[in-house]
């Protein structure tokens, strides 16, 4: 039996408001460029409010990076676009992620079907990233907390990505990539940190190529041993 629709209901008010708010974040994101079908569809169906401190909610829709507990910072969604877009995941392909922080790019990177190892430095960001996985649904994805860059014997990787920026590539996660396998990062250097991707050739030679000016924080090495 269908009962009549009820237009004064808060809770219709309510659904009819995040539906718009979720079309505009995805026209804004088109509207800069972001044409991926797949990666769109990914950040229409991951809420990023979800991910977002408290105080913060009425801004997780807009195209501003955040700030997170430990003095770290939840990036843009440009930004992490950008940076999945260059990544070039596929389905079933095993993720290296560096830098958990909210677990919000965790989320992206299991929605586009990727299984995903996230590590992350500070134990905080580490426990509060699972609980919001949890609450999305996340399977496919594992978060850890340690040194990132820390050498992982008889691993290996299809993508790895580093949410900050380097002086460098480490060749510690270089020496995790099979022939075809793909760094995405970001470098520093004069002004703004530079998108840097880094493929290793199946003859097992690396490939360097820069993109465009990132506003990434500095990813630094080692686990916390507070927080």
């Amino acid at each position: 039996m269908n009962f009549p629709f009820d237009a004064d209901d808060p809770a219709h008010d309510d659904a009819e408001d995040e539906a718009v708010g979720v079309a505009s974040f995805i026209l804004s994101l088109r509207a800069r460029g972001i044409r991926d079908i797949a990666l769109l569809r990914a950040m229409e169906l991951v809420p990023r409010e979800v991910f977002a401190p408290r105080r913060f909610t009425d801004l997780s829709r807009t195209d501003v990076a955040l700030p997170l507990p430990c003095g770290q910072t939840m990036t843009a969604p440009r930004t992490v676009a950008t940076m999945l877009l260059a990544l070039g995941i596929q389905p079933g392909q095993r993720v290296l992620e560096i830098g958990t922080g909210s677990g919000y790019v965790t989320a992206l990177l299991a929605r586009l079907g990727a299984e995903v190892v996230s590590v992350e430095r500070f134990n905080t960001l580490a426990e509060s990233a699972l609980q919001h996985l949890k609450i999305v649904e996340v399977a496919n994805a594992r978060i850890e907390t340690g040194d990132g860059l820390a050498t992982r014997p008889r691993e290996r990787f299809d993508r790895i990505l580093l949410n900050g920026a380097f002086a460098d590539v480490p060749a510690s996660l270089l020496s995790l990539l099979g022939p075809g396998g793909r760094v995405v990062g970001a470098l520093t250097g004069e002004g703004l940190p530079r998108l840097v991707k880094v493929d290793r050739l199946e003859d097992g030679e690396f490939r360097q190529e820069f993109g465009a000016n990132l506003r990434l924080s500095s990813l630094l090495p080692g686990a916390a041993t507070t927080l």
